[in-house]
């Protein structure tokens, strides 16, 4: 009988792909490796997503000294490596490196052509089991079209999560998606809301030339240096990736306290919590600030009255500016919320790619790796394409597998909206790669 999903995999396919940042980018190179029709809509004017610097506050850039967290050597495509780039690349590549090897895969495998730029992807349907209706608008105009196929790689690192506390505050407020650089807090009382990567740098930056810089944190955090032995320290991890994900995370945690000693030592509130369960913070130079006396660590915020800040430890200060560094909301605007909607979690996906239900959706780079995203998110790219060209067919029992994605994670980490996302990414990268290997 020639059923539904005969039907499926043998009309011709026309995909549309939302984003063409570093996930993005790699889907369209391997689906036009296979042969495939592909449109991606992109609200920006280059390729790379939030690795194009802007002081533009509508887009969601990073900062003006951003430098990766993971090493060149764990954050490369496998179609073309760094090297391949430029082998001047430095250990961690800066924002603009990381620009212009995004913008040179794109020129190397002529993916220009089947982006639309300066789109922005309004609205997104599915008709049936075999089409997507998407709206989209383009210097004004308002246009539909239809396609097969959707793969998601809009990001997650867009939509801030603001706080609240009690009272109000009669400074500065803003988010991290608001901060570009250091120059705006000279001379001024900065406190630091969040013990994330973007919080630690942003508190080591405005210390540098503000009047005071203190950071809040609501708990412990470990604090991973950049270097182990002389080794980027992703690169000195990776040696155990063969072990069981709780034995390197305990490995990972001991390591940690041989090389700083307790956070105590700085200030900050003890690590109560396994390796993991919540996401780990690289960062070189925030506890040589502390040390040196420029950024003062606090506790969690009671209260806010006017200027005045008051912590959970007693405590008080004044402050100019507040900077939240208090993650993002993982959201997909152009999804109905009774059709899809994960900013609070769960995310049952298989792989954090597969849908129980819905075969023509993809998404890609929608998770947070202890490490880099778009190695694994290019595997991701390469199975998506392998599965429309006929190469590779997923599980039958897909709903199980979406399920056991929300109930047995890499890591038990804290309930938290920031942390439903979370893979090991060696772990990950394997489990892909398994699945790629089946392909035809």
């Amino acid at each position: 009988m020639f059923n539904f999903w005969n039907q499926y995999n043998f009309m011709k396919r026309r995909i549309a792909v939302i984003g063409a940042g570093p996930s993005g980018i790699s889907v369209i190179k391997n689906l036009l490796d296979q042969g495939l029709e592909v449109v991606c809509f992109d609200r920006n004017k280059e390729v790379g997503g939030n690795w194009i610097y802007s002081e533009e506050e509508s887009h969601s850039s990073v900062f003006e000294t951003t430098h990766i967290i993971s090493s060149k050597t764990l954050s490369q495509y496998e179609d073309f490596t760094f090297d391949e780039f430029d082998k001047t690349v430095a250990d961690y590549p800066s924002h603009d490196e990381l620009r212009r090897y995004f913008q040179a895969y794109a020129k190397k495998f002529d993916l220009y052509p089947h982006i639309q730029f300066q789109t922005l992807v309004k609205h997104c349907e599915r008709i049936d089991e075999l089409k997507w209706k998407l709206t989209i608008e383009k210097e004004g105009a308002i246009i539909e079209e239809e396609f097969t196929d959707l793969v998601v790689c809009n990001g997650h690192h867009w939509k801030p999560r603001i706080p609240e506390f009690k009272g109000d505050f009669e400074g500065e407020f803003i988010h991290s998606h608001a901060y570009k650089k250091a120059a705006p807090f000279k001379d001024k009382r900065v406190l630091v809301i969040g013990g994330g990567n973007s919080a630690c740098d942003v508190a080591v930056e405005t210390s540098r030339i503000s009047n005071r810089t203190s950071i809040s944190w609501r708990r412990g955090y470990q604090v991973i240096p950049k270097f182990v032995f002389g080794l980027p320290s992703d690169v000195f991890a990776a040696r155990t990736a063969w072990l069981p994900v709780k034995l390197r995370g305990w490995l990972s945690k001991k390591m940690i306290q041989l090389l700083n000693g307790s956070n105590a030592n700085y200030g900050l509130q003890k690590v109560d919590l396994p390796f993991g369960s919540t996401h780990p913070t690289v960062n070189d130079e925030l506890l040589y600030r502390i040390r040196h006396g420029k950024v003062h660590p606090k506790v969690d915020i009671e209260k806010i009255d006017g200027q005045t800040v008051y912590f959970k430890d007693g405590s008080q200060e004044d402050f100019d500016t507040i900077i939240a560094c208090t993650g993002f909301i993982l959201t997909h605007p152009f999804f109905d919320d009774d059709f899809i909607n994960y900013e609070t979690g769960p995310v049952p996906l298989w792989l954090k790619m597969f849908h129980a239900e819905y075969k023509n959706l993809y998404f890609v780079g929608m998770f947070q790796p202890l490490g880099c995203i778009w190695p694994a998110a290019e595997i991701q790219s390469k199975i998506i394409a392998q599965e429309l060209s006929g190469k590779w067919q997923r599980p039958a029992n897909i709903k199980a597998l979406c399920q056991k994605e929300v109930t047995a994670p890499h890591y038990k980490q804290i309930a938290t909206p920031r942390h439903t996302i979370t893979v090991d990414y060696h772990l990950f990268r394997k489990e892909l790669l398994k699945q790629l290997k089946k392909s035809k």
